[in-house]
């Protein structure tokens, strides 16, 4: 069994290093064979220097991998392209992986049952915790528990890219990530998981939720603010509409929104204003309240004013059952040039 690893960056060798540790430290069972391809998404730092340093510790099995286009799913999608192997496991570079990581992907998969499994994202927590953090917002932060091990399809659980292994030849079938509904500079998107999420599913692919699939995600404290969270809602709102365009949802609709984004929305406005007359102070909730506003707000102007390209379908599989992108080239090097 072969198991590529994609791990994209941008500008972080520190939080690299940890996360090559990890991946290092982590048990590899006889029968999997594991490939880690570190994407540069065009980084400025050592991250290039970082990689060449930590090749000869993984013995042939660290490769570098270039890709100028900014945005995590144009370098998911160059690590994609430049590997080969049975199945695709996509981490990020603020993560460490458990040291029986690799060992559950290789139970889950040995039985031949699963297209493609998550897992939970147990918080490193980088700064004291604020008293307005809503605690049911904390998957805008990156920490994820889903319960028990269940079937992907029968829970509010979804996807996430980063502590993902999905089957190449699922992928095949599927297609690449789609590149406009992703981060982009300041554009917070973050609806990429959730199209990939829902095309798996609408191609009958089996997926598991693997509580025992562990990443340890560390939290910058520059996302516990209310700044951050505040763009990250509206641009997820901006994102599900521009998602939405393309694949509308079973819902009653006004104005082009779903009937329940509007009242949710107006709850909790009511609550806000409740909240303003009886001067009782709740930051969490009342900071909860707020974020419903961003969604909505977010999701209206995606619907009707953002322009996106859709941008995954000019991808093929070429017969050699490698991705390939028009336009593009992705360099895989055993050591990185200068």
């Amino acid at each position: 069994m072969r198991l590529d690893v994609i791990l994209p960056t941008y500008n972080r060798h520190q939080l690299l290093t940890r996360t090559l540790d990890s991946l290092l430290a982590a048990e590899v069972p006889a029968d999997l064979r594991v490939l880690v391809a570190v994407v540069d998404n065009n980084s400025s730092d050592a991250t290039r220097e970082t990689v060449e340093t930590y090749q000869p510790k993984f013995c042939g099995r660290l490769h570098y991998v270039f890709e100028k286009k900014q945005g995590r799913s144009h370098a998911l999608n160059a690590g994609i392209n430049a590997t080969d192997g049975d199945f695709v496991g996509m981490i990020d570079d603020d993560e460490q992986v458990d040291r029986s990581w690799f060992r559950c992907i290789y139970q889950m998969f040995s039985s031949g049952d699963v297209d493609f499994i998550g897992g939970p994202y147990v918080p490193h927590w980088g700064g004291a915790l604020p008293p307005w953090l809503p605690r049911n917002h904390a998957g805008v932060i990156g920490v994820v528990d889903a319960g028990s091990l269940h079937a992907y399809g029968t829970s509010h659980a979804e996807l996430m890219g980063g502590n993902a292994v999905v089957s190449r030849a699922v992928l095949q079938k599927v297609g690449l990530y789609s590149t406009d509904l992703g981060r982009k500079g300041k554009r917070a998107l973050a609806d990429e998981d959730t199209d990939m999420y829902r095309r798996l599913l609408a191609a009958g692919a089996k997926g598991m939720y693997v509580p025992d699939l562990i990443i340890y995600h560390y939290i910058h404290p520059d996302r516990l603010s209310k700044r951050y969270f505040r763009a990250w809602h509206l641009w997820r709102g901006v994102s599900s509409g521009v998602l939405d365009r393309r694949q509308p949802r079973e819902a009653i609709y006004l104005l082009g929104i779903p009937r329940y984004i509007f009242g949710r929305a107006i709850r909790a406005l009511w609550r806000i204003l409740k909240g303003m007359v009886s001067f009782k102070s709740k930051p969490a909730e009342n900071f909860a309240d707020e974020l419903q506003m961003w969604d909505l707000v977010g999701f209206f102007y995606g619907k009707h004013f953002y322009r996106a390209t859709h941008s995954y379908g000019d991808r093929y599989w070429d017969r050699g059952c490698r991705f390939r992108a028009k336009n593009s080239r992705h360099r895989l090097l055993e050591k990185p040039t200068k």
